[in-house]
């Protein structure tokens, strides 16, 4: 009897939408408004909606002094629908 497969957590994350997101955020400091600063950030997240992007966001509100100018967003599934294939077994190969 053959047993069962638990999928990978990881690979189901990516099946579910995550993938690798990058964010460059620009701000500016209340002791130098006239300077456009920037801040870099890597992570795996889920498009459109960015839970993880959203969370850093409202935290830099609430505990940092800087204030935002703007956030750019680049975003990559690391896995397509169309780069999946199910396959079942068919019958046995001698």
């Amino acid at each position: 009897m053959p047993t069962a497969r638990v999928p990978d957590p990881q690979f189901r994350k990516m099946l579910s939408g995550f993938g690798m997101t990058f964010a460059e955020i620009l701000y500016r400091m209340p002791d130098h408004p006239s300077f456009l600063q920037s801040f870099s950030w890597q992570f795996e997240d889920m498009a459109p909606d960015y839970p993880r992007l959203r969370r850093f966001l409202d935290h830099w509100e609430w505990e940092i002094e800087a204030k935002i100018h703007s956030v750019r967003i680049s975003h990559e599934r690391l896995i397509r629908p169309q780069e999946i294939r199910l396959m079942r077994e068919v019958g046995h190969l001698h």
